[in-house]
C-alpha cells in the first residue's frame, strides 16, 4: 500500500518540484491519484492535449518521439508535467514497458493547489526559469 509519505518521497526528488518544502509535497501529492496500470497502456499520446501529469512510482516507460525511442523513464520521473502547467500538445507518447504504480496529478487539481499557496507559484516560476536558463546555456 502506498502512502503519502511516499508520493512525498517521490515528489522530492522531481527537478519540477525542487524549491517546494515538504509541506508543499503534501499539499502536491495530496490531490495525486494513484492508479494501477498495465504493461502496453499508453500515457500520453504525442500531438493530443493533455490533462495530467504522471510521476512514476514504480515500472518503467518508453518515452517516443516522431515514433523514435526517446528514452525509457523509471520510477521518480514525471511524465508529462507541462501539461500541468499549460495548454500545449504533447510533445511525445509514453507507453507503460511494464505494469506500473503511477501517481497522477491532474491539471485542475494541481491549479488549485498552486492558487491556494501562492508561494508554490513562486517557487513553480523560479524552477521552471532555472530550466529555461540550463536549456539556454546549452544552445550557446
Amino acid at each position: 500500500m502506498w502512502s503519502k509519505r511516499a508520493y512525498v518521497d517521490h515528489l522530492k526528488g522531481l527537478d519540477l518540484f525542487s524549491g517546494f518544502s515538504r509541506k508543499d509535497l503534501e499539499a502536491v501529492a495530496s490531490v495525486g491519484q494513484h492508479l494501477s496500470v498495465k504493461a502496453g497502456t499508453v500515457l500520453a499520446k504525442q500531438d493530443e492535449e493533455g490533462f495530467d501529469a504522471f510521476v512514476v512510482l514504480s515500472g518503467a516507460v518508453a518515452i517516443k518521439r516522431n515514433r523514435r525511442m526517446v528514452c525509457e523513464v523509471g520510477a521518480g520521473s514525471i511524465i508529462g508535467e507541462l501539461a500541468i502547467i499549460d495548454h500545449g500538445l504533447r510533445t511525445a507518447t509514453a507507453t507503460c514497458v511494464t505494469d506500473c504504480e503511477i501517481l497522477v496529478l491532474s491539471r485542475g487539481s494541481f491549479r488549485g493547489t498552486v492558487e491556494r499557496v501562492p508561494a508554490l507559484q513562486h517557487k513553480l516560476l523560479a524552477t521552471l526559469a532555472g530550466r529555461v536558463r540550463e536549456l539556454d546555456k546549452r544552445i550557446l
